[in-house]
């Protein structure tokens, strides 16, 4: 349940659904990306500068309410705060940068909301755990060369013990959302943690020290995996599993986590154009040929995006309003089109289906995102939709 003073604003919600957002932390500037992008970049940038690359394609994204705002404005992220909450979000997840050895990025806006009191609005962290290269802002085509930037590193108990104390402030702040009485801490990339059940015992005693009652840990993946993961946690190539993703969750389970946060897009996307080309077509493209339709129709994607194990208690779905990766990749590559207002909230309505059987406390979806605009995966106003992405969640939850 909720600790914060909100609980009475959400219960009757909370009986629905929990949607918890997705929030990039990214829109403002800092001096690595002046370095490697140029003075002033952040991702307004390659929002703004994004063309349309088919008839009918919807780009350049253009804000309207909040404009191209600077994340370093308290203003702004009351403003953000505010449509949340009038839309029954019920809080943001903040992408969280630790790369090691105590180095973070992008950390600014979330810790003065920490130190500020506001918005008083409630929130957790994901751990996005993922190297940074030259194609993680900006690219220009699928076979660009990689170069690394910030390199993601494991450097072993002492930084576990670093990073909790990082974010033991937050855990202990009132607005921290919990489940099961425990505060929420996600991890983007579970796989990739060379030592991931020591790292879950550390940080499980260190809360036990430090007088909190636990911590619930979710790991997030994909529902659809061109691998499997053994029982020592090696990493083998194997197809795709269209059918079930109970292989997929239950290892991350067996991990240590208390809950799989899983993504259905490259479920959807096999679904709709077959499995087997779907496969054929991404490696062409990684070789830098173009191949077959780019496209994707959203409301024919979007109803395949959940699994049927999808609706076990400790499965988390995602919903996604839109996508369209152009702003960072000039190509047409995945773009879903057709996205209206109505689709999505049908598209939330399916979500709210798959967890109507839970309890309460674990009738949680995640929305990605928040404001991922290079992605265009946002519902924040703009000037096509207005406020028809956050209507779609309101109406869904009150209906």
């Amino acid at each position: 349940m909720l600790t914060s003073g909100f609980t009475s604003i959400y219960n009757s919600l909370c009986m629905k659904a929990r949607i918890i957002a997705l929030y990039l932390p990214q829109f403002h500037p800092i001096p690595e990306n002046d370095e490697w992008w140029g003075k002033g970049f952040t991702e307004w940038i390659n929002v703004a500068k994004a063309r349309p690359m088919f008839r009918g394609h919807l780009q350049p994204r253009i804000p309207s309410d909040l404009g191209f705002y600077d994340l370093r404005l308290p203003e702004v992220r009351e403003q953000q705060a505010e449509l949340a909450r009038e839309a029954g979000i019920e809080g943001f997840c903040y992408y969280h940068y630790w790369f090691g050895n105590g180095r973070q990025l992008l950390e600014r806006p979330f810790n003065e909301v920490l130190e500020s009191g506001n918005p008083d609005f409630p929130f957790c962290l994901c751990w996005a755990n993922h190297t940074w290269s030259n194609k993680t802002w900006q690219r220009k085509s699928s076979a660009q060369r990689e170069t690394l930037l910030m390199e993601q590193t494991y450097p072993g108990h002492d930084d576990d013990v670093a990073h909790f104390l990082n974010v033991l402030p937050a855990f202990r702040d009132k607005r921290y959302m919990t489940i099961d009485g425990r505060p929420i801490f996600v991890i983007y990339e579970p796989f990739n943690i060379p030592h991931i059940k020591e790292f879950l015992q550390t940080w499980r005693d260190l809360a036990a020290e430090h007088g909190l009652p636990g911590i619930y840990f979710i790991g997030m993946t994909p529902s659809t995996l061109t691998f499997y993961v053994d029982e020592h946690f090696q990493r083998h190539r194997c197809m795709p599993d269209l059918k079930s993703s109970a292989t997929i969750y239950q290892r991350i389970l067996d991990m240590g986590f208390d809950a799989v946060n899983s993504y259905g897009k490259r479920r959807g996307e096999m679904l709709y154009e077959g499995k087997y080309w779907s496969i054929i077509k991404r490696k062409l493209r990684l070789m830098g040929i173009p191949v077959g339709s780019k496209n994707f129709d959203y409301s024919r994607t979007v109803r395949h995006y959940f699994a049927p194990e999808d609706a076990w208690e400790n499965v988390f779905p995602t919903i996604i309003p839109q996508w369209d990766r152009t702003p960072r990749m000039p190509g047409a590559d995945g773009v879903y089109t057709g996205v209206t207002p109505e689709k999505f909230e049908k598209h939330i309505r399916q979500a709210i289906s798959m967890i109507e059987n839970k309890q309460d406390e674990h009738k949680v979806i995640f929305l990605k995102s928040w404001n991922e605009w290079g992605e265009g995966n946002y519902v924040e106003p703009d000037q096509h939709f207005g406020h028809g992405l956050l209507d779609a969640i309101r109406n869904s939850l009150k209906s």
